[in-house]
């Protein structure tokens, strides 16, 4: 057998045309452009690259939002669905069971041609919000939002979940939140998407798998963590205590390190920005200031103790980005999946296109 690596790290799976990494140089591409310059389009510009492959012209823009705006409406039965479903602290949970009716639901479910899982493909980014925000709104005793067809992607989740038209800077914030979240290589959601997606499974079984996947502690629900630490730290003057005592008794602390990158998350930069515009929206820079606190903290104390330095990772501004959109901890999951589904998607249409099922071997012992 070949030399194995715990987690498979840097082991190369498969060839993709769809995501680029530099974990030295902390680059990060979709399609070949940077994500620096992806988070100044708008969400459906980037949903479009991602799984058409190509940036639209504006009339290719312009038909794909609306075919978007057409299909964000979700059915009676899937909002008595998310009536009953059992909230607890993850509202993952909910969005799973609702992703799994629709598929029963949809008329197209078994049709494996391109045409229909490209319909599929629509519905899914489209409904993704409003499952979201129908989620929250009866987790909350309050009565589902309609879609507002006016709205862009972003604005009209945040309406949908809150029940007020956001601030220009609020649908930016949350527009490049899904632009950040969207795609990420072969990371464990998307890989175990594409497991199902080798198997020739329908579109609805690839993105629930990728769905499972992303509710771990260690991938997507790091986020929800991060939000629960900030919570847990409370103020600036608490940060190096906290990260000290975490420390010393070997714990992990929340939104720091990456398999990939080695100097830094670029989309945590980014994501600090964006933290630092709401911030200053409100003239509160309370969480700003709490992260920015343990990020120093965390910086210095990894410098004296491992002569090395430690970067945010893409969850923890995203945290405290989701704190100022008062985006609650146990949603956080699910806001990562609806910039994530359009990633998942372009995956999975890249497998079906060049399949061999994938079954690696083990070294039995």
């Amino acid at each position: 057998m070949q030399d194995k690596k715990k987690g498979l790290e840097d082991i190369v799976a498969m060839d993709t045309s769809i995501c680029f990494i530099d974990g030295i140089q902390g680059i990060l591409r979709y399609r070949g452009i940077e994500v620096e310059q992806l988070e100044q389009m708008p969400y459906d510009a980037v949903s479009y690259l991602l799984i058409y492959g190509t940036i639209p012209d504006q009339q290719e823009l312009d038909a794909y939002s609306r075919k978007l705006k057409s299909e964000r409406y979700i059915s009676s039965e899937i909002l008595d669905v998310l009536k009953v479903c059992n909230y607890g602290s993850e509202a993952l949970d909910s969005l799973r069971t609702a992703v799994c009716c629709s598929a029963h639901m949809d008329t197209e479910k078994d049709d494996s041609t391109m045409e229909a899982n490209m319909n599929k493909s629509i519905r899914l980014v489209a409904k993704f919000p409003t499952l979201v925000a129908s989620v929250y709104r009866y987790k909350t005793g309050q009565l589902p939002i309609s879609p507002n067809e006016e709205l862009s992607h972003g604005a009209n989740f945040l309406y949908m979940l809150k029940g007020q038209v956001p601030t220009a800077i609020e649908a930016d914030a949350i527009e490049k939140d899904f632009i950040l979240s969207a795609e990420h290589e072969l990371n464990p959601s998307t890989f175990s998407l594409r497991i199902t997606a080798s198997t020739m499974a329908d579109i609805y079984s690839a993105v629930i798998t990728g769905l499972c996947t992303l509710k771990g502690p260690l991938h997507g629900g790091a986020r929800k963590g991060v939000m629960n630490m900030l919570d847990e730290v409370a103020l600036p003057e608490n940060a190096e205590r906290y990260v000290l005592d975490k420390l010393l008794h070997r714990q992990k602390v929340m939104g720091f390190g990456h398999r990939v990158y080695k100097n830094g998350d670029p989309r945590a930069k980014l994501f600090k920005d964006i933290a630092k515009k709401l911030a200053d929206e409100r003239g509160d820079s309370h969480w700003y200031d709490v992260a920015e606190k343990l990020e120093h903290s965390m910086y210095s104390k990894f410098m004296e103790e491992k002569g090395r330095p430690i970067y945010p990772n893409v969850d923890f501004y995203a945290a405290v980005v989701y704190k100022y959109l008062e985006i609650p901890p146990e949603l956080a999951t699910s806001v990562f999946a609806t910039g994530r589904v359009s990633g998942w998607i372009s995956h999975y249409f890249e497998q079906y296109a060049n399949n061999r099922v994938i079954r690696p071997r083990a070294n039995y012992i």
